[in-house]
């Protein structure tokens, strides 16, 4: 039965373990496990693995028929194999019955891949829409897609979340003084919500790709940038090669101090040694991607975004409005940042129970962030 409320008041309604199921393939079986945690559950157990001829072998070892199944894969290193494991499993549960299969895609690759801007290219963001959508997927959960049009390569429900709250709650947390955001005209949009959190004027990186390499060529910095510390806005960090022209180009430009934040930190090579020979003083990402050990730099810091995920997933198994933790329940999403992954998993709880913690729990939580 579903709890009433008072006036200002967020739903406390119950949520019913045999309803709905957390799984993973092997993108980032860490991060499922903290979603899972939020939520007050354990991931759902399947086997997911490559024969010796490379061929993936997947098998659910649970009873999900009828359930509304929630399937965390990321699209991350090895891309293509995360990929066809996402393809594999959707299969999987498609003739298991599931009553619904929501494929929660933190990071979505082939993502730049999403016009043809040269001759004789594919679109291959549209690409892997159409094979998520043909593999009986009946929506997708994402996080901070390349560009927003990607939603519209698919046919089925799209939620797009974004992590620019929870990042810009980390830099209002750091009480920085005369600060001023830097993007490129990619990530204008995001940036400009950032820089209202944060306070701060928004100033835009004019920039151009060479060809097909991964670096860009920059052509200017608008917006004054003269004496103050700069927070550099993304979406992702790929090899950081434009992250380091845009730090010269600062560097030029008289900026005192540079701090840098995305919400991918793919961190291919060579990113880590460019980062770590850099001015810039932190770089803040997410755990959207998995991050080895080798790459975890002391100028580096992680956020989850867990929480977001998860309070995502309970709302869309609900029928509630996702849209909301970016409009009227801001606060309660940036307090999220506080979140406590130890102490995230309720004991002893009630299943009648909200099992997802307050905005006065997640408040009066320790922060809890990897460095």
């Amino acid at each position: 039965m579903t709890k009433t409320r008072a006036i200002g008041e967020r739903e406390a309604a119950p949520l019913y373990a045999d309803q709905f199921e957390i799984y993973h393939g092997n993108a980032n079986p860490e991060l499922a496990r903290k979603i899972a945690r939020y939520l007050g559950s354990e991931p759902g157990k399947a086997e997911v693995f490559q024969f010796a001829n490379e061929n993936i072998f997947v098998k659910i070892l649970d009873n999900v028929r009828e359930k509304d199944v929630f399937l965390v894969q990321p699209t991350s290193h090895p891309v293509n194999q995360s990929i066809m494991e996402l393809l594999i499993m959707i299969d999987a549960f498609k003739r298991a019955s599931a009553g619904r299969i929501t494929a929660v895609i933190p990071f979505y690759a082939y993502g730049r891949s999403d016009k043809k801007d040269q001759p004789r290219v594919p679109i291959t963001a549209r690409l892997i829409a159409d094979m998520i959508t043909v593999a009986g997927a009946d929506r997708v959960l994402s996080m901070d897609l390349h560009q927003g049009q990607i939603q519209g390569f698919f046919n089925i429900p799209v939620d797009e979340l974004t992590a620019v709250h929870l990042l810009s709650r980390y830099f209002i947390d750091k009480q920085l003084e005369d600060c001023v955001v830097v993007t490129d005209l990619g990530f204008a949009k995001r940036a400009r919500t950032f820089a209202e959190l944060v306070n701060a004027p928004l100033a835009i990186i004019e920039k151009r790709r060479v060809g097909n390499l991964d670096r860009a060529e920059l052509m200017n910095v608008i917006g004054d940038v003269r004496g103050k510390r700069a927070i550099i806005v993304d979406d992702e960090i790929d090899t950081a090669g434009t992250l380091i022209e845009v730090v010269r180009a600062l560097e030029r430009e008289g900026v005192t101090e540079m701090y840098a934040c995305a919400t991918h930190g793919v961190l291919s090579d060579p990113a880590v040694e460019r980062i770590n020979d850099s001015a810039i003083r932190e770089i803040v990402i997410t755990d959207s991607v998995p991050l080895p050990p080798s790459k975890r730099l002391p100028k580096l810091t992680v956020l989850s975004v867990a929480p977001l995920i998860g309070e995502a997933i309970k709302r869309i198994h609900r029928g509630e409005s996702v849209g909301a933790l970016f409009s009227s329940e801001v606060s309660f999403t940036q307090e999220m940042l506080l979140w406590d992954d130890a102490a995230g998993e309720p004991t002893n709880a009630d299943p009648g129970q909200d099992l997802a913690p307050s905005a006065e729990a997640l408040a009066a939580a320790v922060p809890s962030v990897d460095r």
